[in-house]
């Protein structure tokens, strides 16, 4: 398995859940910015699982040598890559803020996709897993730059379900609502409406399993948005979300 952003606290579940229920992983690629705690982690799921791990060093915002990962071969990717970025009105202006926000969530990740998605299509066979997120629903003044990246990952995971179908390879999109990690620390999550890591693990497995194409963690994040989407614009655009 190939894990982008492993050290996000939900691909991590994942793959805990994953090594529970017993699948079987010659290998675990695990792609992080963060080396020394990714390296944690690996140790961890050796000692744990006896699960044999690799970690390698990703920073999206740099140059990639794609050269490097040529021998690397997987039957399932989950890509738990995700920056916030900062979302005040200082954040919105900065575009240094928004450049990151957006090559992180979206420009800079889609040709490390693309290149795995290669890989899987000349095999004819895996998944891939990619969490974006129901800021991708619909703009909203709170966090629209984030949302228009994670809006843009959505319609490229949407997109390469339709090309990968017939070559034998599952896409499935993962649309978290609020997410209690380290990214949305201090911010005022309600709890009935919040997913813990193991929580949002569980349910992505599920719908690995069943080769779902789109999931909610929460299912009633699926109505929530729904009837954000529904809004008419005359009305959305007065409001404050």
């Amino acid at each position: 398995m190939i894990v982008l952003g492993s050290t996000s606290e939900v691909a991590q579940a994942f793959v805990e859940k994953a090594l529970q229920e017993g699948e079987k992983f010659e290998k675990i690629y695990l792609f992080t910015s963060n080396k020394e705690t990714t390296e944690r982690f690996a140790r961890h799921i050796d000692v744990k699982f006896l699960q044999q791990a690799e970690v390698i060093e990703l920073d999206l915002t740099k140059e990639i040598d794609y050269n490097r990962f040529d021998y690397i071969n997987s039957n399932v990717l989950f890509c738990a890559v995700g920056y916030l970025g900062e979302g005040t009105e200082e954040g919105l202006y900065d575009n240094r803020n928004t450049e990151r926000i957006i090559d992180i969530n979206y420009s800079k990740l889609v040709p490390v996709m693309n290149y795995f998605a290669h890989k899987f299509e000349n095999r004819r066979s895996g998944t891939i897993i990619g969490l974006s997120s129901v800021a991708g629903d619909r703009g909203r003044q709170s966090n629209f730059i984030y949302g228009s990246a994670k809006a843009a990952f959505t319609a490229y995971l949407s997109g390469l379900r339709n090309y990968l179908f017939d070559k034998k390879v599952h896409v499935l999109t993962i649309k978290p609502g609020f997410m209690a990690t380290k990214m949305t620390e201090g911010l005022p999550l309600n709890p009935k409406l919040t997913a813990t890591p193991k929580q949002a693990a569980a349910c992505i497995y599920k719908a690995f399993k069943k080769e779902k194409n789109v999931a909610y963690v929460l299912p009633v994040w699926s109505i929530i948005m729904m009837i954000i989407r529904n809004i008419p614009e005359f009305i959305f655009k007065k409001l404050k979300l």
